[in-house]
């Protein structure tokens, strides 16, 4: 599983041909004991738990990256090699 970046603790990932899970462009968050799938168009938490600063900090994230989140999403989807996206600062 490709880490698309890493911010505050808060590690966030890809799954390679990941669609039949969640069926979804989705990206996958943990957070100490905290394990999270996030959609990658409203930043909606569609499995797991994450505190909810976390949350909020993983939501502002994938709004201001989404389009380069859609890109790796369609390499991803392809079994291509993905590419890692700027931190939350």
């Amino acid at each position: 599983m490709p880490l698309l970046s890493t911010f505050y603790g808060i590690l966030l990932y890809m799954y390679w041909l990941d669609t039949k899970q969640h069926n979804l462009p989705h990206i996958h968050a943990e957070y100490a004991e905290h394990e999270a799938v996030f959609a990658i168009e409203d930043g909606e938490l569609l499995d797991g738990d994450m505190p909810r600063r976390q949350t909020r900090l993983i939501q502002a994230w994938i709004e201001l990256h989404r389009e380069e989140l859609m890109a790796a999403w369609s390499l991803a989807v392809r079994g291509e090699a993905i590419f890692k996206i700027e931190p939350l600062r």
